[in-house]
């Protein structure tokens, strides 16, 4: 296999020439991104009131059709938040996947709940929505209070939060049909699939409320940052207070009437935020023709890429492809950062860990297997 890694290694090479290391996916700043930072500089407004902050609110909203969005200092705490806002509890449980990353199962663990896990579909890498029903019909019953409860925990199961893995769509129209028959409150996970769609609506807006990432090795990045965006209008308006210290509004006098938190993105962050949505568009068709790329050259070898599935458009912020078995996926893990190439497996399954390990979980047998075999590979947009 050696010689069609080699192969590979120098193919990826030749998408991004002239580096001498091809990193998984590093930031593109070629727009506005200087000129809106220094507005911030010299208007001094740096921190969390700014006009570019409320910018990224409207550009969010027009960018995914939401009502309202709100600016969040990272895509963690848009999670944590969104999870207060769907009124989770200490002692819940939260339905969710094992193949994610760790910040969907800190969120969780922040407010005391603990998360349930579910298996994904092979071809969305996303959580199943036939996983959920099997689940839920063999082992929850509705309470007379109107929620679900898990009959072997006693607890209740206030939310659910799949993830858009990679930005590929997840089948989230079914999960949000089963979430409302069990009237269980729909979060979506959408920090890797800003510009992602499914049946032609934006990821993130199924639900009660979705989250979003803006992390240094997004598609768009702020440094770091992150959105909630709703329907909802009290949700959005108890949003922006609570990640405003609870701080009630005053001419000069400090009151704050609630538990608040610090969450608010920077407006200097929020200014590069901006001039990098303005470009949105732009790098995920730049991206989905890496990915048609890709796709066409690993139908000639016997390594699967993964394709987003019908009535998906996803924007492929890390393109990733199927190896034979867990031997190969190491080798070519090791040929290619030994080679100049970054690659990576997906992130360790959430409950292999030790935090998590006494989670509850049913049958996990394609998300193991799937993390057994996949690797992401060099995804940045090209100049």
């Amino acid at each position: 296999m050696k010689s069609t890694f080699k192969d590979i290694a120098n193919f990826i090479k030749g998408q991004f020439p002239n580096q001498d290391f091809i990193p998984l996916h590093s930031p593109l700043f070629i727009g506005n991104e200087r000129k809106y930072v220094n507005d911030t500089l010299d208007s001094t407004f740096v921190s969390s009131v700014g006009s570019y902050v409320n910018r990224f609110e409207e550009m969010m909203c027009e960018i995914t059709g939401a009502k309202y969005a709100i600016a969040i200092v990272n895509g963690t705490n848009a999670l944590h938040m969104a999870l207060l806002l769907a009124d989770v509890q200490d002692g819940d449980e939260v339905l969710s996947q094992s193949l994610t990353f760790i910040a969907t199962c800190n969120a969780i663990s922040y407010i005391g709940a603990s998360p349930l896990f579910l298996d994904i579909d092979l071809d969305t890498l996303g959580l199943s929505p036939s996983a959920i029903s099997r689940f839920l019909e063999a082992s929850a019953e509705i309470g007379n209070d109107g929620f679900t409860y898990n009959k072997h925990t006693g607890k209740r199961i206030k939310a659910c939060v799949p993830m858009h893995t990679f930005g590929l769509p997840c089948r989230i129209d079914e999960i949000a049909e089963i979430c409302e028959k069990w009237n269980i409150t729909l979060i979506e996970d959408a920090a890797e699939s800003l510009g992602s769609y499914y049946k032609d609506k934006h990821t993130g807006v199924f639900g009660k409320i979705g989250t979003f990432s803006f992390n240094g090795n997004k598609t768009v990045t702020s440094g770091g940052g992150g959105a909630l965006v709703t329907n909802d209008l009290a949700l959005a308006s108890k949003a922006k207070h609570l990640t405003t210290q609870a701080k009630v509004a005053h001419p000069w006098a400090f009151v704050h009437d609630a538990i608040g938190y610090n969450y608010r993105m920077p407006n200097l962050n929020a200014a590069l935020a901006c001039a990098q949505l303005e470009q949105l568009s732009k790098f995920v068709e730049n991206k989905r023709e890496l990915a048609k790329i890709y796709q066409e050259k690993f139908a000639e070898t016997t390594i699967r890429f993964v394709p987003e599935i019908a009535n998906a458009k996803a924007n492929y912020w890390l393109n990733a492809i199927l190896l034979n078995d867990k031997e190969q996926q190491q080798e070519f893990l090791g040929y290619m950062n030994t080679n100049g190439v970054m690659a990576r497996p997906v992130w360790e399954l959430m409950h292999r860990l030790p935090m998590f390990k006494g989670a509850e979980k049913q049958s996990l047998k394609n998300s193991e297997w799937i993390a057994d075999r996949l690797v992401n590979i060099p995804s940045s947009v090209r100049l």
